[in-house]
């Protein structure tokens, strides 16, 4: 059977690959997206550093509206996991879980990263609302209150130093009990940074999502205002670009021309978290704007 074939297939469907697709249907590319609705802004309910939205707005607020923009430009969705890609002599090819081949012109990877999250009960509904990942995004978020940085290790340690900036009230739950060098650990005293090595058990809540502190496997219970997130080990999805010859750093982000957001792979295309830059929905947006426009131009100059 002859793959189905499309000027620009992009795979991942969360913020940066939703601009792309809007930006892509307004210039009335042929485009589908591939997306298997697990990417990490699902999981924010609240984003409070977008331009335009003072009151913050969910990960999921975003993907919809995101979504039903690129749709009214005839963009196509499907549900499905891509799980090896390669090239031929004038496209490429996707093959998908359920079996489906697919043919495109161009390709947009915007597979993002995943953060690691250990299975505690209650975190879930906190995400985004008063327990956070990012200190850029939400270190406003937690100023002059009790920060419970549940983390592990040199990440855990790392983003409570970086905490202080917005606070002096920090106890950093040392889930894991990695043992910290000696160096961060001075550094964490300095700071007057309480340190307990005991795993978490659940996280304790109000009305659901809002954050008291944490009940630990000990039967401690420790109180906090707010939460921060730090476990380290964060799966970065870039095996797809691998599988093509894409260049990547070590930590496995990709690596692109940062102009044009194409990889050293012609005709493939990286944006947003997947790529080496600072993790940000703002930056993801651009890069996936910025990508469309140099994905549009190729495209136009091979009908030429």
């Amino acid at each position: 059977m002859k793959a189905k074939s499309y000027e620009c297939i992009i795979v991942g469907g969360g913020i940066a690959g939703l601009q792309a697709a809007l930006q892509l249907g307004r210039y009335m590319h042929n485009v589908l997206v591939l997306d298997n609705q697990d990417g990490r802004s699902n999981l924010c309910r609240a984003y409070h550093n977008i331009l335009g939205w003072p009151d913050g707005v969910s990960g999921e607020t975003l993907r919809n509206l995101g979504r039903k923009q690129a749709e009214s430009y005839g963009v196509e969705f499907k549900k499905a996991f891509v799980h090896k890609t390669e090239k031929n002599k004038e496209n490429i090819l996707l093959y998908t879980e359920d079996g489906t081949v697919l043919e495109a012109k161009t390709l947009l990877l915007s597979t993002g990263i995943k953060d690691r999250i250990p299975s505690i009960k209650n975190i879930e509904p906190c995400l985004g609302i008063s327990i956070y990942v990012c200190p850029d995004c939400d270190g406003y978020e937690v100023r002059d209150q009790h920060v419970l940085l549940l983390g592990s290790g040199k990440t855990g340690g790392n983003l409570a130093l970086t905490l202080t900036y917005w606070t002096d009230k920090i106890t950093f739950i040392n889930h894991d009990k990695e043992q910290l060098e000696p160096a961060l650990l001075d550094q964490l005293t300095q700071k007057s940074i309480h340190i307990i090595d005991e795993q978490i058990e659940e996280i304790i809540t109000e009305n659901e999502s809002e954050f008291k502190g944490v009940k630990l496997k000990n039967g401690q219970t420790v109180a906090g205002d707010k939460g921060f997130i730090g476990f380290g080990g964060n799966a970065v999805h870039s095996s797809l670009a691998a599988q093509l010859g894409v260049e990547r750093l070590e930590n496995k982000h990709v690596l692109v021309d940062p102009r044009t957001k194409e990889t050293n792979i012609t005709n493939v295309w990286a944006a947003g978290d997947v790529v080496a830059h600072s993790e940000q929905v703002t930056i993801a947006m651009a890069d996936g704007c910025q990508a469309a426009i140099w994905i549009h131009k190729r495209l136009l100059k091979n009908q030429s």
